[in-house]
């Protein structure tokens, strides 16, 4: 992810808009159409934020107990319609309840 580990510092990346235009324009030079996301950990960051703005571009959503589920609440999570899957591990005792009580709201979540 830009910004982390030894990758360079990147201001595009500061702001969540930031972050959906960056994992936006990924996806295009890809050239994904509907790609299931997949959100471990870290990327939380950018695939939550990506998850509420761009959803409807998404086939499926797949949350592995991602950071910055606590920056959106259970309305903005309820009008997401992207189907998602949920994990996480049930020794995780710091990030996996956190995660599951906020995206417990997702309408369309296993």
């Amino acid at each position: 992810l830009p910004g982390h580990g030894d990758s360079p510092p990147a201001k595009t990346v500061t702001t969540a808009q930031g972050r959906v235009a960056f994992l936006d324009h990924v996806l295009q030079e890809l050239g994904m159409r509907r790609p299931v996301l997949i959100s471990p950990s870290m990327s939380g960051r950018f695939a939550l934020p990506f998850l509420m703005a761009r959803g409807d571009r998404l086939a499926g959503f797949v949350a592995v107990a991602p950071v910055g589920t606590k920056d959106y609440t259970s309305k903005q999570y309820q009008w997401v319609q992207t189907p998602t899957l949920i994990l996480y591990g049930d020794r995780d005792t710091r990030l996996a309840p956190q995660a599951l009580q906020s995206l417990r709201h997702l309408p369309g979540h296993r």
